[in-house]
């Protein structure tokens, strides 16, 4: 949307973190069995810029399991369409560290299925 938008015409970076911030979220919930909270982000690129009117799409999958931890690889991709074109363009991806934890807020053992 336009509110979410630069001078030139592209999104926020800050925009963009936070929607890969949510998508990485849910497979490390998932796979932790319960709650988690971002602990850290070990890397993040912009490759491409998100331009006003794109879709976005966000791909996340779990890379590494620790003790409490779970890392998650997150790809984003815009569609565009310009002209009668439409076109899928790797914008973004990043990997995130979640920890789960239990209803006091502390870090517990992700417990696993072998």
């Amino acid at each position: 949307m336009p509110s979410d938008a630069n001078q030139g015409g592209s999104i926020f970076g800050g925009f963009i973190m936070s929607q890969v911030d949510v998508a990485g979220s849910i497979p490390a919930s998932l796979h932790a069995k319960g709650y988690v909270v971002t602990r850290a982000v070990d890397s993040f690129e912009f490759k491409k810029p998100v331009l006003i009117g794109d879709l976005l799409s966000c791909y996340a999958d779990v890379i590494s399991t620790g003790r409490s931890s779970v890392s998650i690889k997150v790809d984003v991709y815009a569609e565009r369409s310009r002209k009668g074109i439409v076109e899928c363009v790797h914008v973004t991806e990043a990997t995130l560290v979640y920890v789960a934890i239990d209803e006091q807020g502390r870090p517990r053992k992700i417990e696993t299925d072998n």
